[in-house]
């Protein structure tokens, strides 16, 4: 099985002139076989004569021409058109003037330039070849002519069909793939989004902070150390980011390196913000995207808490299920009106709610009604999205 795929794979990578040269070989043998001799199309009702040199040509140029269908589709319909009209004219009436139907199919799908001056000098010539058998006082009467005319015509619009099918399908897909890679840069920006103001927030805080510790030198420097650590942190979730972006990085590498909850509300302390973090339940074995989802929604959160209520208590909880995560996360306020659009005008919060939706939770967050802000989100596990 696996010799036989090897082969396809082969055969598919080979140019398709050599791919189609099989089948216009086959159609020049079977021209030739004393049984078939005289059994192809007659269009005219020329007498038939018996397979000379110019026969030979003739077959020649209907069959082999057929490899070039696809590559060259107006050098393939020009020598099989020519070949079938010496055939006809001459009386062989070999079957290699089935060639025609299968390069005038092939015209019409793989043309792309000149295509309605192909047609009219196509026309023309059938004109002028039907006059000339006419001149040789041909026997049919000129609905049967038509009737020909008609059919070359049907099976140039089947090709013509068949290539606005393509078109669309390529069109389609093109529209897919932008599709796609819209989303994947809105992904990304959300990323960049949670990464960089999270930490870049807990940074200002520090570095506020540390201007009132100049009394304090032991303080002080545990503030700036905790300023050095954020700012490593906030370079490492960006190069794994953007590690993302690499062909060959794996699924199992989306949730951040150092981006457990733990480590992410210890950095959160650290910049002065009281939280109590609770985490319930035992995590599932496959949580697809859910497990980021999750740090993602406590990150903004926390990242939310420090720029519009801090100093101010803190809660987070996680509580893992068999079927999903839920993430509360509530900061105390002085009212509900006091803290009443976290993350400047709601930027943050909107993507949270995308990457929810994307899995199918439920995301919700606004005002406590004793006041201060609160989070909520259940996130399936399980989808590989």
């Amino acid at each position: 099985m696996i010799r036989l795929r090897g082969l396809r794979q082969v055969w598919d990578r080979t140019h398709v002139t050599v791919r189609d040269l099989p089948f216009a070989v086959l159609l020049c043998s079977l021209a030739f076989l004393p049984s078939l001799r005289g059994s192809g199309t007659d269009i005219g009702a020329v007498a038939e004569r018996p397979y000379d040199a110019v026969a030979a040509v003739a077959i020649g140029a209907q069959s082999l021409a057929l490899a070039l269908r696809r590559q060259w589709p107006v050098l393939c319909l020009a020598l099989v058109a020519a070949g079938f009209v010496l055939d006809q004219l001459r009386g062989y009436h070999s079957v290699a003037g089935t060639a025609l139907p299968l390069a005038l199919l092939s015209a019409g799908a793989h043309l792309e330039r000149y295509r309605r001056t192909t047609v009219a000098v196509l026309s023309l010539a059938y004109v002028l070849f039907v006059a000339e058998l006419l001149r040789r006082g041909a026997g049919e009467p000129p609905a049967e002519f038509v009737s020909f005319y008609v059919a070359l015509c049907l099976l140039w619009g089947g090709g013509a069909w068949l290539r606005s099918t393509r078109i669309a399908e390529a069109e389609r897909r093109h529209q897919v793939a932008e599709r796609t890679r819209a989303a994947e840069r809105a992904r990304i920006a959300r990323e960049l989004h949670d990464v960089v103001t999270h930490h870049v927030t807990a940074m200002v805080v520090q570095a506020e902070a540390a201007r009132y510790l100049t009394a304090a030198p032991e303080r002080l420097d545990e503030t700036l150390t905790a300023v050095s650590d954020t700012g490593r942190r906030a370079v490492a979730d960006l190069r794994h980011l953007l590690d993302l972006l690499n062909p060959d990085h794996g699924e199992g590498s989306r949730t951040p390196p150092v981006g457990r909850l733990l480590t992410l509300v210890e950095q959160t302390r650290r910049a002065g913000q009281p939280v109590e973090f609770t985490e319930e339940g035992t995590p599932a074995a496959s949580t697809g995207s859910a497990d980021l989802v999750a740090y993602r929604v406590v990150q903004e959160s926390l990242t939310n808490a420090l720029k519009y209520a801090h100093g101010r208590p803190t809660s987070v909880l996680v509580r893992h299920s068999g079927r999903d995560i839920t993430v509360e996360v509530g900061t105390d306020g002085p009212g509900a009106g006091a803290v009443t659009s976290p993350g400047g005008g709601g930027r943050g919060l909107a993507g949270l709610r995308e990457r929810v939706d994307v899995l199918g939770g439920a995301f919700e967050a606004g005002p406590r009604p004793g006041g201060g802000f609160a989070v909520r989100a259940r996130i399936p596990t399980g989808s590989p999205s």
